[in-house]
């Protein structure tokens, strides 16, 4: 298992990254603030889903740590906006039959978001620095859209595999 760095390109089949870095943006309000637009799909109305906005609070994980449980939610996109500045890790798979194969590991930046497409295996939030704030927009309204699956193998998240990530290096083992 790899600690990858969070690119729009390698985060692509498993959602969107939100990032101001590249959006399309312009000014509004005679000039007064600049609006970055469409930073993310949300996808939420299957079954007669609507949208939802709420504030998740997540303390730090502690180090090392054995991920075991991941879910996905088969009914609606879920957009992670962070409110805080901590770094965090988004752990994901493919969306369909989970295979443990493709599971990846990013390191995020707490000036960026993430949006999991729908169905797209994931892992719970993953603090890293300090409790964070995160405003997510995912679905609400019938149905069941929330899906767990227990692991057959940990994955094991050490300080030492985040250490090599921050200095540079493209990805790096963390078994």
């Amino acid at each position: 298992m790899h600690i990858e760095k969070l690119t729009r390109e390698a985060f692509a089949p498993f959602g969107e990254l939100i990032t101001l870095a590249g959006a399309r943006h312009y000014p509004i309000n005679g000039g007064t603030t600049e609006r970055f637009h469409d930073l993310a799909s949300i996808d939420v109305s299957d079954q007669g889903g609507k949208p939802l906005i709420s504030l998740f609070r997540s303390e730090p994980r502690r180090l090392p740590f054995e991920i075991r449980i991941m879910e996905r939610h088969p009914l609606g996109s879920q957009a992670f906006i962070p409110l805080s500045r901590g770094r965090y890790l988004v752990v994901v798979a493919a969306p369909g039959q989970f295979d443990e194969r493709t599971v990846r590991v990013f390191l995020v930046k707490g000036s960026e978001g993430v949006n999991y497409a729908k169905a797209v295996w994931h892992h719970g939030l993953f603090v890293l620095d300090e409790q964070s704030d995160f405003m997510v927009v995912d679905r609400g309204g019938p149905g069941v859209n929330c899906e767990e699956i227990s692991l057959s193998q940990p994955i094991l998240i050490t300080e030492q595999a985040i250490a090599a990530m921050d200095l540079g290096n493209r990805s790096i083992s963390t078994l």
